[in-house]
C-alpha cells in the first residue's frame, strides 16, 4: 500500500476504533499530533508506534513543534523559546545566534524523533513585519538575509537529529493582519515586491530543503486563487523557478482561509491540481470522511517518493538521549536562552 495525500489528525492520547478505520485507508498517508494527543513522552510513543503499526509502509507523524506559543507537548519536552529570541540572540552576536538556533533546533528534533515522530512543521521563514496576527514572534527576524542564516542552521540542526525540515509559508505570511484560520489574508503587493520574502526559501532550497507549507494568502496580483490553490506559485514558482523538488504541503484544508475555494472536495482538488502533496486536514473529522469517500484524484507515484523522504532517521531512544553529552549541550543552551542577549558595545 503506498502512503496517500491526506494529513488526518486523531482523537486523544490512544487510538479509538474510528481512527484505525480512518488511519487504514489508502488516501491517508500521514497523521499530525495536537496537544490532546499527549500526556507524558512514554503514552507519546506508544501512541506513535500504534499508529505506525498500521501501515506498511508506515505513516508518517508529524507535530507543529516550533517552539514558543507553537509547541504542542510541553512537560517532560524542553520548553523551546520563541523564533524571536534566537533573532535577538543574532543581533548581539551573529556567530552565537547560528550556533543557538542550530542547537535548538537539534534538540527540538532529538526529543521528537526519541518517541518516533518523523518530523515538525519547522522552520517558520516568514518575515517579521509587525502587523501580523498569527506570525509575530514566530518569525526570527525582519530582514530577510538574517531570517535566512537562521533557518539555515535550523535545518542542518533537524538534519543532524535526523529529521527533515519543512519552511513555512511560501511565498510569505508575515506582511498581512489577518489569521488565515479565521479569515482569507490578502497580500496586494506585485511578485518583484515579495522577493525579500522568498529570499528565504531560494536560499533553503538550494541547499535540499525537504519540504515546504504553503500559506492561505491570497496575492491578487499574482494570482486569483490563494497560494495553497495556485498552480502559479506551486508549480511555476516554487518547482519550476526555484527548482524545488521536496514535498509540497497544503497548510490546513479546514481553515477559513481555504473556505473560497468551495467544499472540503473542492480544496483538496484544488490543491492537488496545483501541485501540492499533502493536504492536512485537521480537526474535522466529518470533512476527512467526506474525502475518504468522494475525492477522485491521487498524486503520482512522484510525489508518493517525496513523501516517502519524509521519514525520520534512525535516532537514539529517549534514555539514550537524555544521557548524552549534545542533550546536556541542548540544555545549557535552553538556559542561555533564559537570560537576556548580551549587548556588544562599539568601541
Amino acid at each position: 500500500m503506498t502512503l496517500g495525500p491526506l494529513m488526518v489528525d486523531v482523537a486523544g492520547v490512544e487510538l479509538t476504533a474510528e481512527d484505525r478505520d480512518v488511519l487504514k485507508h489508502p488516501l491517508v498517508g500521514s497523521v499530525i499530533l495536537f496537544t490532546r494527543n499527549y500526556q507524558e513522552p512514554a503514552q507519546l510513543e506508544a501512541l506513535v508506534a500504534d499508529i505506525k503499526s498500521l501501515r506498511s509502509p508506515t505513516l508518517l507523524v508529524a507535530v507543529d513543534h516550533e517552539g514558543g506559543r507553537v509547541q504542542r507537548f510541553r512537560k517532560g519536552f524542553s520548553v523551546l523559546p520563541p523564533a524571536r529570541r534566537i533573532g535577538q540572540e543574532y543581533d548581539a552576536d551573529p556567530k552565537q545566534g547560528l550556533a543557538m538556533a542550530q542547537q535548538l533546533a537539534w534538540l527540538m528534533a532529538a526529543e521528537l524523533r526519541a518517541v518516533g515522530i518523523d518530523f515538525s512543521f519547522a522552520p517558520c521563514v516568514d518575515l517579521d513585519f509587525g502587523v501580523s496576527e498569527i506570525i509575530g514572534d514566530r518569525a526570527f527576524h525582519s530582514r530577510a538575509s538574517h531570517v535566512a542564516d537562521l533557518a539555515m542552521a535550523t535545518v542542518l540542526g533537524m538534519r543532524r537529529a535526523g529529521m527533515a525540515a519543512t519552511a513555512k509559508h511560501f511565498p510569505g505570511h508575515g506582511a498581512v493582519v489577518a489569521d488565515s484560520h479565521l479569515a482569507l489574508p490578502v497580500d496586494r503587493r506585485d511578485f518583484a515586491d515579495l522577493a525579500e520574502d522568498m529570499l528565504p526559501y531560494r536560499r533553503l532550497i538550494a541547499n535540499e530543503l525537504a519540504a515546504v507549507m504553503m500559506a492561505h494568502v491570497l496575492y491578487p496580483n499574482v494570482d486569483s486563487v490563494p497560494a495553497s490553490f495556485s498552480r502559479r506559485w506551486v508549480t511555476d514558482v516554487l518547482r519550476g523557478e526555484f527548482d524545488f523538488r521536496g514535498v509540497v504541503f497544503a497548510d490546513d484544508l479546514t481553515m477559513e482561509g481555504a473556505s473560497v475555494i468551495g467544499d472540503i472536495v473542492a480544496r483538496a482538488e484544488a490543491a492537488l491540481a496545483a501541485g501540492c502533496d499533502v493536504l492536512p486536514v485537521c480537526n474535522r473529522r466529518e470533512s476527512v470522511v467526506t474525502l475518504l469517500d468522494q475525492l477522485p484524484t491521487r498524486p503520482g507515484p512522484a510525489s508518493q517518493l517525496r513523501i516517502l523522504r519524509m521519514r525520520g532517521k534512525d535516532a537514539p531512544d529517549r534514555r539514550e538521549l537524555l544521557a548524552s553529552a549534545e542533550y546536556r549541550a541542548g540544555q545549557d543552551c535552553l538556559d542561555r536562552c533564559a537570560r537576556p542577549p548580551e549587548l556588544q558595545l562599539q568601541g
